[in-house]
């Protein structure tokens, strides 16, 4: 899994087994929503024996650009079986959040397609491919992080300094931050057709 992802376990003994379940579940989030972020998987015991329901509760919080969270949480429902296995409870789980991100996921898109002058254009100065990020350059000379998840069609191996790119900015946890990230120009190849001129550098850019 390419996303970052956090599993903490809470009152119950860390789980190699479930663990491994918990990847493999959140590896197919990647599936239906390329530009996902962050995935924190939060599982425990209930303090107390419940008289119906699982006694177990697994949390399970995705980020999507710009600033979006989906979260599911199995305790909210109060379903299940008092005898319900930790691993059924997972699966379960991840087949909800497998859907609402999915929805989520498709609710993004179409806004991308409906607001298209949001957009904005740049350059990118800066990549650190093994971390899976980079920065883009805006024509008034600002500086934008973007991870790779952000950059649209898995095109983040595509991207070199000086490719020309368009944007939608958006607040992130630490300031600035660029997604649906998508090239229109690289040094010597010429991107998709648009109606716009093709991305100049800024004044003050050099490589």
């Amino acid at each position: 899994m390419r996303v970052p992802l956090e599993i903490t376990f809470r009152g119950i003994p860390s789980d190699e087994d479930i663990k491994s379940l918990v990847q493999q579940k959140a590896a197919k989030l990647e599936m239906v929503a390329e530009n996902l972020i962050s995935c924190r998987v939060a599982i425990e015991k209930k303090q107390k024996h419940p008289q119906s329901g699982s006694p177990y509760r697994v949390r399970v919080n995705m980020r999507l650009p710009p600033g979006r969270e989906v979260v599911v949480d199995s305790g909210e429902s109060g379903e299940g079986y008092i005898h319900d296995e930790l691993s059924t409870v997972v699966r379960e789980v991840f087949d909800i959040a497998l859907r609402q991100l999915k929805k989520v996921s498709d609710q993004q898109q179409d806004e991308v397609k409906e607001h298209p002058m949001q957009e904005t254009s740049g350059i990118v100065v800066r990549l650190f491919t093994d971390n899976g990020y980079g920065f883009l350059k805006t024509l008034t000379g600002r500086e934008i992080f973007f991870h790779r998840n952000s950059v649209l069609n898995k095109d983040f191996e595509r991207l070199e300094v000086g490719t020309g790119v368009r944007f939608v900015e958006e607040q992130g946890e630490k300031g600035p931050q660029a997604s649906t990230v998508q090239i229109v120009d690289k040094p010597g190849v010429r991107g998709p057709k648009t109606d716009e001129d093709p991305v100049e550098p800024p004044l003050d850019w050099q490589e």
